[in-house]
């Protein structure tokens, strides 16, 4: 008993070591391999990177300029306060006012200060962080078109594997049969001719599988290079059951991509507004100099300093900053129309691809009861040939009638599932 059990633990694990051996891959999981694996992908972190400097120098717009100055002056011609003074009636004073220095020296550190302006930060911050949305839209549109490239790799798989499965039971059935004819030729029942018939018939099935088979590895190492994933003859890609294919709303990044566009736009409004605001600001120096500061009297190097404030109003612009406003509503306009072409585009595919749909439901219904009443001609035909009243070929036609239903019906099948799933990326649903 012990012995037995032994050897039922062995068998098991060795028939569950090929499953276990076998990749199951979905679509949906195709599609994020592909978006992880591209270049691409990689983009939208680099983008927000770029945002986040280029939002950290505007926001340090709000802290204080500091600026260091210096500068050599040499003046041909002076005030002589000396000589205006000199007729005054006062004993000592023309001899107490000295002559202004015609050299200035002077080393300063300027600091300006934004108290108040009018918004323009804050609108310039708005526009980086649009542009942001828009940049990582663009990345998400470039991945959204990878989609319609798996499809192809895809689904192309499937339909070569559907039919080599056809093609092997194919195979095996004229196996079976020639292995029956076999003795009955030997007992002089039949001519060897129709076992000619039957080989003939199986060594071409034989060319289309091998033809089949480098077909769909063909499209395996492509589907395996998009997807940056190592993708095996042991792989099982499985036929996408979609339940959620109902039109609701189109959400396609494209259309995303407009109404960040628009709001870019807007951001830009803003921007233009605060041209027309006015700006306070706050200054001060702190200088080293001959004569310092506005002394001019001292000729001496000495320290000085001085603070101040100021505002700045641009009253008038000619009309420039209304003009700017105009043309980005004309700009929004263009968006607006765009958008609605592409929406109306949209709806126009989806809805021949729901026609598609219905005829292909309706194909794969037809193709049911087709393969069931081949199937009931093929039984007749093979009892026709065992009794002799039609040819080996004539019972092969028949056959290969069953067969082309077959294959039919599983093509109808897989691109059923393939409309399906490009109606959901064309309205712009996920796969569920």
């Amino acid at each position: 008993m012990k012995r037995k059990a032994l050897i039922i633990i062995v068998l098991v694990i060795f028939w569950s070591l090929p499953m276990q051996a076998q990749k199951i891959l979905t679509l949906n999981e195709c599609y994020n391999m592909a978006m992880s694996a591209t270049s691409i992908s990689g983009e939208k972190t680099a983008y927000e990177d770029i945002w986040k400097i280029k939002d950290q120098n505007l926001e340090k717009g709000w802290l204080p300029t500091i600026d260091a100055n210096g500068s050599a002056i040499y003046n041909s011609d002076v005030v002589n306060l000396k000589s205006k003074f000199s007729s005054l009636p006062i004993p000592g004073l023309s001899d107490a006012i000295g002559l202004m220095p015609k050299e200035q020296y002077k080393v300063t550190i300027d600091i300006n200060q934004v108290i108040y302006d009018g918004g323009a930060i804050k609108g310039a911050r708005n526009i980086e962080k649009a542009e942001l949305g828009i940049n990582g839209k663009q990345t998400e549109i470039d991945l959204y078109k990878l989609r319609s490239q798996i499809n192809i790799y895809y689904f192309g798989i499937l339909l070569y594997e559907r039919n080599q499965e056809l093609l092997i039971n194919y195979r095996e059935i004229l196996d079976k049969k020639i292995r029956s004819l076999e003795s009955a030729v030997q007992n002089g029942v039949l001519i060897k001719s129709d076992i000619d018939v039957l080989s003939s018939e199986k060594l071409k099935t034989e060319q289309q599988i091998s033809e089949t088979t480098i077909k769909r590895n063909s499209l395996l190492r492509l589907l395996s290079d998009i997807t940056g994933g190592i993708l095996n003859d042991s792989v099982k890609l499985v036929v996408p059951i979609i339940t959620n294919q109902s039109f609701s709303e189109i959400t396609r990044p494209e259309l995303q991509l407009f109404d960040l566009k628009k709001s870019q736009l807007d951001a830009s409004l803003g921007l233009l507004q605060s041209k027309r605001m006015p700006k306070i600001f706050a200054f001060a120096t702190l200088g080293y100099g001959s004569p310092p500061g506005q002394n001019f009297f001292e000729s001496a190097f000495a320290p000085y300093y001085f603070v101040g404030g100021g505002v700045k109003w641009n009253i008038f612009d000619w009309n420039k900053v209304k003009n700017e406003k105009q043309v980005i509503s004309l700009q929004q306009g263009i968006i607006e129309n765009r958008k609605k072409d592409m929406s109306d585009n949209l709806k126009r595919l989806l809805n021949s691809k729901n026609a598609d749909i219905s005829s292909l439901v309706e194909l794969t219904e037809t193709d049911i009861k087709l393969i069931s009443l081949r199937k009931n001609i093929t039984a007749s035909a093979e009892s026709q040939y065992q009794n002799g009243t039609i040819t080996a070929t004539e019972y092969l036609f028949e056959l290969n009638s069953e067969r082309q239903a077959l294959i039919n019906y599983e093509i109808h099948k897989i691109n059923l599932a393939l409309a399906k799933v490009e109606y959901l990326n064309i309205s712009g649903q996920d796969i569920e």
